[in-house]
């Protein structure tokens, strides 16, 4: 499968990077995941699979639970419990940082990228700039990893309340993205040619063909949108008709300008 991503600069040094949003992805059944743990129970256990593929089986299924119980809190009655928690949830979801939401997008199944870019960059640039996030997300979110697990059992010692474990769903949720981000990290990586590649073009006047996983296409539609206001930053009416444009998330992209 092939994923398009859609780089920019949006505010001085800052960059976006993006995912385009697949209006079929919603549409299409897992058929997959199991619903319960009886059925996830017979699927590891019926089948043949190595480790690693059963804790996928095990993350998909509970993160599926989640899904679920967050649609629920969703739906809940305005003033009730219910809905404060999923008020509470939005600000806490707000902090998330736009480059983990970008590297949990690339998931097992992109075997192939193609990167839209304005022409006015070098492409060894963009190339290196993707580079280095999925470089230091690999590194960032093992160890972020590793403390959210730890973090997992003394949370879960707030069971004994009769409140809602508030914090230990939270803690189960950031182990589950920080999972999802080093995966993508890691693809991201494979899918992204050499740092001597981009040496060798550099040196050599002929320009060597693009890797077959990863092909950067540079389009003046994103520059003529662009314009001049990269150093102050994007208006949002700037940001809403690149994403239009892209079929970006929104709310993704406007979290790159708001960095501190």
């Amino acid at each position: 499968m092939r994923a398009r991503l859609v780089a920019f600069p949006i505010k001085g040094r800052k960059w976006c990077f993006s995912r385009s949003v697949d209006p079929f992805a919603s549409q299409t059944p897992s058929g997959v995941t199991p619903t319960t743990v009886r059925g996830l129970w017979k699927k590891i256990s019926s089948e043949s699979k190595p480790i690693n593929a059963n804790a996928e089986l095990l993350v998909d299924f509970i993160s599926d639970k989640m899904n679920k119980a967050w649609t629920g809190l969703e739906k809940a009655p305005e003033g009730s419990m219910k809905n404060k928690i999923h008020g509470l949830g939005l600000k806490l979801l707000a902090r998330v940082k736009p480059s983990e939401i970008f590297l949990k997008s690339i998931s097992k199944e992109v075997t192939s990228i193609q990167v839209s870019y304005p022409p006015s960059l070098d492409p060894r640039l963009v190339r290196r700039r993707l580079r280095h996030i999925a470089l230091s997300g690999t590194i960032l979110h093992k160890k972020y990893l590793i403390g959210s697990v730890t973090l997992l059992p003394l949370t879960s010692a707030f069971m004994v309340l009769p409140l809602p474990n508030i914090p230990f769903f939270w803690v189960l949720f950031r182990t589950y993205s920080h999972w999802r981000a080093l995966q993508g990290s890691e693809q991201l990586l494979k899918l992204l040619p050499n740092q001597t590649d981009d040496a060798d073009e550099s040196n050599n006047n002929n320009k060597k063909p693009q890797s077959p996983t990863c092909v950067l296409l540079p389009s003046e539609e994103l520059c003529q949108l662009l314009g001049d206001g990269r150093e102050e930053g994007l208006d949002e009416e700037t940001i809403i008709e690149i994403c239009k444009l892209f079929h970006l998330n929104k709310i993704d992209v406007l979290k790159y300008r708001n960095l501190v």
